[in-house]
């Protein structure tokens, strides 16, 4: 059977992540210590691999990012063309 996520790829929004969280100023540290405030634990270096696309996220890290990032979940989807 295949796996859901079959390529090298292994999350779709780690671009906006990044995006997002340079556009608030924070740092991949700093946005780690916000998370952990809603007792999401997210080190450092595996908001490295999610921005990366190297590393999973799980539905729950996904709600944590959007709160922290002040952003809906859908947004983490958009394409620059959603934007016009």
């Amino acid at each position: 059977m295949a796996r859901i996520i079959d390529g090298h790829d292994k999350n779709m929004i780690g671009e906006r992540v990044r995006e997002l969280r340079l556009k608030r100023g924070l740092s991949q540290q700093k946005l780690s210590d916000r998370l952990e405030v809603l007792a999401i634990y997210i080190c450092r270096g595996s908001i490295s691999r999610i921005e990366e696309k190297q590393r999973t996220v799980t539905d729950i890290e996904l709600y944590g990012l959007s709160q922290v990032l002040g952003v809906p979940i859908e947004s983490f989807y958009e394409t620059p063309e959603d934007n016009v």
